[in-house]
């Protein structure tokens, strides 16, 4: 698991936005690239960048295998099955775990007073006896942006923003969570589809 260095700055302060605890769905402008038709939940974004976890893109691993690989056993039979997701292109071969409520794990990004980003082998330990957090999402690598590069891609229009709901992330079924996060801006992918067609 990899190590996440938190930040305690005041971004917001300055003036500049701060997309933290934000989803950034992709415009049809990114739909060739990694991140077409995601949604990415931004878990950090101060004055050197930002990190973010694809909440959309189930792997074709599960949550059973998963725990094979660093040699714990999954007791819990209900979470075998469970996808492991693709976080972003950043350490693919590093698992970060998007959780709900936040709880004391040893190496634990907090993002709002409930939820937090986990890097530490503890939660998966948790987890596999079955007392780790209610929700959950197991994802290899994670979404990086280096100092305004976020800022600067948002005003090219490749990312809508919208303040997080996180019951789209942690209680719909992963093909609903586009259209929902669309619903919190009032609008439908379908809809941005003919807008990109006809632009």
């Amino acid at each position: 698991m990899a190590s996440i260095a938190a930040s305690s700055s005041s971004f917001a302060s300055g003036g500049a936005p701060n997309f933290t605890h934000h989803f950034l769905i992709a415009m049809p402008s990114l739909g060739e690239s990694v991140f077409g038709k995601t949604v990415t939940y931004v878990c950090e974004h101060n004055e050197q960048g930002a990190l973010g976890i694809v909440v959309n893109r189930p792997l074709e691993l599960n949550l059973e295998a998963l725990f094979e690989q660093v040699d714990i056993k999954l007791e819990i039979e209900v979470l075998k099955g469970s996808p492991v997701y693709f976080g972003g292109p950043v350490q693919t071969d590093r698992g970060f775990v998007l959780h709900r409520p936040l709880g004391d794990w040893s190496s634990t990004l907090k993002v709002t007073s409930e939820i937090g980003l986990t890097t530490s082998k503890d939660i998966l330990q948790a987890v596999s006896s079955g007392v780790g957090p209610a929700n959950m999402i197991m994802s290899l690598g994670y979404a990086g942006w280096s100092a305004g590069q976020l800022e600067a891609e948002i005003a090219q229009n490749a990312w809508l923003t919208v303040e997080a709901d996180p019951s789209v992330m942690f209680d719909l079924p992963v093909e609903a969570r586009l259209e929902a996060a669309m619903a919190l801006i009032g609008a439908s992918f379908a809809n941005l589809m003919d807008v990109a067609g006809h632009a």
